[in-house]
């Protein structure tokens, strides 16, 4: 298909045909969140599944994408949104606290967001992988996103005093790693714990990080 079918134009219902078009895009991301983290998965979802689940129809489906592949990237994006943006106030209700403190809220914060509905995590370590070049492309940058707000924190940490001034960036990008992998499987339920426990691990290796043990005694940050 060359490109998307034009929308109409003009107020209908009382709304306009940008509120129209907005209240179509999250109907179609909805329901993909619910296809695409649960049962059929992605690769097992046709446009026409999808628009049936949403309530609309197929050309209403181009009017706003042109593919699913259009709507997978759309979601991965919105899902990690969600997640940033409880982290991001967590990190301004976290100013002043001790480092320990500190990155146990943000983390939990991230936590909370993307394991607070199961099909989030599917659709942020599942999913999305190997679909497309496209797709590790866009993946791979949001990693880079985390990782830069890692070293930024790891960064003021130092300047602070509470931990080691040193390069974070291959230990943040190990640390994404470990975080990826433990909440995938985590929900696959590979990992006997409980999401407590498994934060609560993650949490201590992102302090061992910033925090390593100092073999002729204490550390930034320690007493």
């Amino acid at each position: 298909m060359a490109g998307r079918l034009r929308a109409p134009t003009g107020r209908y219902a009382g709304k306009t045909a940008e509120q129209r078009q907005a209240e179509r895009r999250r109907r179609f991301l909805d329901a993909a969140l619910r296809l695409f983290g649960d049962a059929p998965g992605y690769r097992g979802t046709t446009v026409a599944a999808l628009s049936e689940a949403a309530g609309l129809s197929t050309r209403q489906f181009y009017e706003e994408f042109h593919t699913l592949e259009d709507v997978l990237a759309a979601l991965h994006l919105q899902v990690n949104a969600w997640s940033e943006e409880a982290v991001l106030a967590a990190v301004a209700a976290a100013d002043g606290l001790p480092l320990a403190e500190r990155v146990g809220a943000i983390f939990r914060a991230y936590a909370d967001s993307v394991t607070a509905d199961p099909r989030r995590i599917r659709i942020t370590f599942v999913e999305i992988v190997g679909v497309s070049p496209r797709m590790e492309e866009q993946r791979l940058a949001r990693r880079a996103q985390w990782v830069d707000l890692i070293c930024a924190e790891a960064t003021a940490a130092a300047a602070r005093g509470e931990a080691a001034p040193r390069d974070y960036r291959l230990a943040a990008a190990a640390f994404i790693g470990s975080v990826n992998g433990l909440l995938h499987d985590w929900s696959t339920g590979w990992v006997d714990a409980t999401v407590e426990e498994v934060v609560d691990e993650l949490v201590r290796q992102l302090l061992h990080i910033l925090r390593p043990p100092a073999p002729d005694g204490p550390g930034p940050g320690r007493p």
